[in-house]
């Protein structure tokens, strides 16, 4: 069976027990997990299988469980015979999109995320910020929005699909930008369950020392076409150090993304690994895009048929 794009999701997909289905029944995707153990020097089937809500939600342990866990949702399809025209990844799930199309191995992706992980944990924990998810507004309104605040950082950060666009930066800004959305006719304003105040300028730092730890990795050619988060066009390869420093402190444009993708010719997905998420976005980005999730052996097999 052939698809359009393989979508990798980002943060906050990650649920205990992730992958285990995944691992009992696919050696393929048993392998994925063994070397992502051994390259991250940590259990991460341990983490992923018996770790309670609140170890997996922590940034350091969530990006290399989902990570592995769509790498080896990845390694169970292609096992299949399943195949993809494009990759692309919701923030972290960037990073799986440049594993699956052979930029970066396995083992260094693994590095790599483990690496981003701890940085961006590290950032979280020295600034007091946050994210809130905004729905019934335009991007445009929320926008304006962030703009008005004085209470310090706060920007428009993912932009998910019409109607829903997420928020970010500073406790203080946060909280005024919300109360800006609220007197603009927001429907909503859902505060996420993340400490920090990721795509911001607030991440500044562990951006640049990310940049400087992937300079030292060795890149090769994409085998398929990877669509970008920072524009919603398909991937310059050219620096990806600078990239993916750029990446940390940027907006994520899904929506554009996929809306750029389907004006290629990319009408079918697979959301491959933890969540749903990305399905949810498909749908109301474009009713033309089918998008079929792939979580476990069953949803493989549902996608090789």
């Amino acid at each position: 069976m052939n698809y359009g794009f393989a979508f990798f999701p980002g943060q906050g997909a990650q649920a205990p027990g992730m992958g285990k289905d995944l691992y009992e029944n696919s050696q393929a995707a048993k392998l994925v997990f063994e070397e992502a153990s051994e390259g991250a020097d940590l259990d991460v089937a341990k983490l992923c299988f018996e770790s309670d809500k609140a170890t997996l939600s922590r940034t350091e342990n969530s990006q290399i469980a989902i990570f592995t866990h769509s790498m080896a949702a990845w390694a169970a399809l292609k096992e299949a015979g399943v195949e993809f025209k494009a990759a692309a990844g919701f923030s972290l799930g960037e990073y799986t999109a440049l594993a699956a199309a052979g930029v970066v191995s396995l083992a260094d992706g693994v590095k790599i995320v483990s690496m981003r992980g701890k940085l961006m944990q590290q950032a979280a924990d020295s600034i007091d910020g946050g994210m809130a998810a905004i729905l019934g507004l335009e991007d445009s309104v929320i926008e304006e929005a962030c703009a008005k605040v004085t209470s310090g950082v706060v920007r428009p950060v993912n932009y998910n699909c019409p109607g829903q666009l997420v928020i970010a930066g500073e406790k203080a800004a946060l909280a005024e930008a919300i109360e800006n959305c609220k007197a603009a006719g927001a429907r909503r304003a859902l505060p996420l369950a993340v400490s920090g105040a990721f795509h911001t300028p607030l991440m500044a730092k562990a951006a640049a020392e990310l940049r400087t730890y992937v300079a030292d990795f060795t890149f090769s050619a994409p085998k398929m076409d990877i669509y970008s988060n920072l524009d919603g066009k398909v991937y310059d390869c050219s620096d990806l150090p600078a990239h993916l420093e750029q990446h940390m402190i940027s907006p994520v444009r899904w929506t554009q993304l996929v809306k750029t993708g389907m004006a290629a010719g990319l009408t079918s997905a697979c959301e491959i690994g933890p969540g749903k998420t990305l399905t949810g976005f498909a749908g109301k980005i474009s009713k033309e895009l089918t998008c079929k999730t792939v979580q476990d052996m069953a949803g493989v097999q549902a996608a090789a048929e």
